[in-house]
């Protein structure tokens, strides 16, 4: 995997958890706690998006998918894959923190 692509899913998943954050306040893990959770979802997200779409992506007639190369598909598809993997990691860390206060 291209090493943009996976700066792009952890970028995405910090705003991503931010994000979730601010819309969930009472999940809330401040913004250096949101952001942490937010880059390991993203990673983790953006990973499991490029894997389920990996083989569509190889079969591009331009080739671009074989070669790694980033069209804006790829990009869009890493922005998305990052972003919702850090706000749903957010928000399970945050609700099993939640949890644990009562």
């Amino acid at each position: 995997m291209d090493i943009v692509a996976v700066i792009i899913q952890l970028v995405a998943g910090a705003v991503g958890g931010n994000a979730a954050g601010a819309a969930l306040k009472d999940y809330s893990l401040g913004t250096v706690g949101n952001s942490i959770a937010g880059i390991v979802g993203g990673g983790i997200g953006g990973q499991i998006l490029a894997a389920v779409l990996g083989g569509a992506a190889s079969g591009m007639a331009d080739g671009a998918g074989a070669a790694g190369g980033m069209d804006i598909g790829s990009i869009v598809g890493d922005i998305a894959g990052g972003g919702i993997g850090g706000a749903v990691l957010m928000i399970v860390v945050g609700v099993i923190k939640s949890m644990m206060k009562k």
